[in-house]
This record gives C-alpha cells, sequence and structure tokens, in this order.
C-alpha cells in the first residue's frame, strides 16, 4: 500500500502554530505591559497610609504566626508572601482557604493574624471561613483591590491593592493586579524587617543552604589551612629552604615566623618571579633578605568575604591568618576561598 501524502496530525497542529507576523506590534504590547504594571506599582505607593502602619502593628503585636491565603493567581501571590515573610524574620505560612474549610482551620490560632488576597474581595473560599477565624479571635487583614467588598469590610485593616487596568488587553486576566499584591507584600516584610532589627547574621540563619548563606556564614577559621599545613619557615632560613616549604604546602607562599611564631614576613610566588628577573646569585640569600615585612593578615572570626574583599583590594592572591597576639594560625589563597564557594 502507498504512503499517505498528507501530513500527520502532529505536523498538522504544527503547522497551525500560530506564527509572530509583526515583531514590533509584539514589543509595542509588551511595553505597554511594563508600562501598565508599573504604573499600577507607583500608584499603590502614593495611596499608602495609616492602614498600612495599622496592619504593620497587628502583625509585630501577634504572639503567633502570619497565616496567608488566597485563591488561584492570588493564592500564588500569597504563596510567595509568607515565603517573603517567613524568610525576613515574620513566622509565616500559606494556608489555601478551600483546605482551610475542611480541617486546616486547626493550624490557625487566636494569637495568629491571618492575611487574606483577593482582588475583588468577593472569593467565596475566604468568606466561608473568615466568620470561623473571626470567632477565633484572629486579627484580619485584607488585601482587596475593592474597598467595599465583603471580605474588605470583615477585615480589621484592609489595604487597597486595586489597580486601574489589568495589563491583559482584554482586561481580564490578573496581571498589574498580582503585581501590585506582590508588591505590596514585599512593602510589607521589608517594613516588618526593619522594625524588628532583623539584620545579615539573621537573614544568613535563614538561608544556609544558599550561597547567601555560606557567604554571610563562613568565616576565616572555616577556610583557612591550619597547623603543619600552614607553610612557615624561621627568619633564619635559607632562601633555598623557603622554596622547599612553599613546594611541599602548595599555597604558593611561605609565612616567615619569629621564635615565638609570630607573622613576620611573607615570600611568594610573585616574589620568587620577580627575585628570578635580577642578575646575580641568589642560592646564599637568607629567606628575610627577600621577604615582604610585615604582611597583610586577617583574623580567623573575621568573615571569609571580608578577606576575600581585603584580598581583592590588595590584589594578592594569599594571606595570612594571626590572632590577637600576632601568632600565625592559618594561611589560605584565592583557590581556597573558591572551593569553600565564597567567591
Amino acid at each position: 500500500m502507498p504512503l499517505s501524502s498528507s501530513p500527520s496530525p502532529l505536523h498538522a497542529a504544527a503547522d497551525d502554530r500560530p506564527r509572530l507576523i509583526a515583531g514590533e506590534g509584539a514589543l509595542a504590547l509588551a511595553r505597554r505591559v511594563l508600562d501598565v504594571e508599573a504604573a499600577a506599582v507607583t500608584a499603590l505607593a502614593q495611596r499608602l497610609d495609616a492602614d498600612f502602619l495599622r496592619a504593620l502593628q497587628l502583625i509585630l503585636d501577634s504572639r503567633g504566626r502570619v497565616i496567608v491565603s488566597g485563591v488561584g493567581k492570588s493564592g500564588h501571590i500569597a504563596r510567595k508572601m509568607a515565603a517573603t515573610l517567613a524568610s525576613t524574620g515574620t513566622p509565616s505560612y500559606f494556608v489555601h482557604p478551600a483546605e482551610a474549610a475542611h480541617g486546616d482551620l486547626g493550624m490557625v490560632t487566636s494569637d495568629d493574624v491571618v492575611i487574606a488576597l483577593s482582588n475583588s474581595g468577593t472569593t467565596a473560599e475566604l468568606l466561608t471561613i473568615m466568620p470561623v477565624v473571626k470567632r477565633l479571635g484572629t486579627r484580619v487583614i485584607a488585601m482587596t483591590g475593592n474597598p467595599a467588598s465583603p471580605l474588605a469590610e470583615l477585615a480589621d485593616v484592609h489595604l487597597d491593592a486595586g489597580v486601574a487596568e489589568e495589563a491583559c488587553p482584554l482586561n481580564l486576566a490578573p496581571t498589574a493586579s498580582t503585581t501590585a499584591a506582590l508588591a505590596l507584600g514585599d512593602a510589607l516584610a521589608v517594613a516588618l524587617l526593619d522594625a524588628r532589627g532583623f539584620g545579615p547574621e539573621d537573614f544568613a540563619r535563614s538561608h544556609p543552604g544558599g550561597a547567601l548563606g555560606r557567604r554571610l556564614l563562613t568565616h576565616v577559621r572555616d577556610v583557612m589551612r591550619s597547623g603543619d599545613a600552614i607553610p612557615r619557615v624561621s627568619v633564619t632560613a635559607t632562601f633555598p629552604e623557603a622554596l622547599l616549604e612553599m613546594s611541599r604546602k602548595g599555597l604558593g607562599m611561605t609565612a616567615v615566623v619569629d621564635d615565638a611564631g609570630r607573622a613576620v614576613g611573607i615570600f611568594t610566588d610573585g616574589d620568587l618571579r620577580r627575585l628570578l628577573e635580577r642578575a646575580g646569585d641568589i642560592k646564599g640569600l637568607k629567606v628575610v633578605d627577600v621577604m615582604h615585612a610585615n604582611p597583610r593578615h586577617i583574623g580567623p572570626e573575621a568573615l571569609a568575604t571580608e578577606a576575600a574583599a581585603v584580598m581583592d583590594q590588595a590584589r594578592i592572591s594569599q594571606i595570612l591568618v594571626v590572632d590577637g597576639d600576632g601568632l600565625l594560625v592559618g594561611a589560605f589563597n584565592t583557590l581556597d576561598l573558591l572551593n569553600a564557594k565564597v567567591i
């Protein structure tokens, strides 16, 4: 039987896909979306008033957690809001209102604050659980686009997240309204962060697994080489002895210490290259003749990022670690910082 020359359904479907004809039209539409959403956030900033401060105080006064709830696109924003609050010092989690109506309301206590998101303010799932939440004595912050909506009227505080129009050309798909709600949630989280005195170390404790946590939690003592791994020679060492120590320890340098173990100098690969460019016999030199005296150093309790900044500013690849008495306790180079994922 001859093979059919007609396209397969798969190919036919592919051929029916819409094609972008006017690229400039698409760019114009995309720019309009960004303009509309930017305007929505700008208008939101200008509307912030005492209600925003009341919402902040409700959360700061609560002894429980912040429960954020919403359905559909508002639910997605609510999840992100809860995550941002939790990571910036305000314990928070998301509860879906439909699940709340079927048992998850048991997670809500009178010490909590509920933030309910609904652009219309008429979301049935939220309105179903609000009477129960109110009977518990839980305080409610509503974030809607309609101050006259049932949800806004039920709340202890209403935050107006309304927008003049959606960025969708049909004015239907939640676009500008979700952007405004997201920005308003970020404003709440940052204002709470500031009120609680939440600092970089607190933030790092909430993010121990990522690059940010490593940068904020890793100290010099965590990356430095210590003990026998530290390249070091005495001030009385010969130049060949210093070279042998550098070769054995593989750190691209050797520290020079006095009889008490204090770091008094450093000799690096770079120093060696510059020395070899000079004429004359170098075999009879002492390390004290070629070292850099008073070398740059850092303490073991400093953050590794501080050490990286010092090294970058001084344009050096290795640094010594000394304690409060000036005793050499460690050393490391740029590769050690890279391996620790600090830089």
